[in-house]
């Protein structure tokens, strides 16, 4: 006898753990960590707003209560697209 196929995963997409050094978010069977040294907007952010995390669009991931848009590659490879703030006097 065999079974029907499960509905949708519903853990496709999750912020896994926090920790004093920075988030694991996994989706799509893979698991990025998110060092606070690269993403810094994360540090201080309360744990209820960084595990609200969608999936827009396939890579893309936002926080919408942070305003904070990242894309697939910016997470796995930071050291491409360094941070710039324009500092105000």
């Amino acid at each position: 006898m065999n079974s029907p196929t499960p509905g949708k995963t519903t853990s496709e997409l999750e912020v896994t753990n926090i920790s004093s050094h920075g988030i694991w978010l996994f989706s799509s069977g893979e698991e990025f960590f998110l060092s606070y040294q690269d993403f810094p907007w994360f540090k201080e952010a309360p744990v209820g707003k960084i595990l609200h995390v969608e999936e827009p669009s396939p890579g893309h991931y936002y926080w919408p209560d942070l305003d904070i848009d990242l894309g697939i590659e910016t997470i796995k490879h930071p050291e491409r697209f360094p941070l710039k703030t324009k500092i105000q006097p």
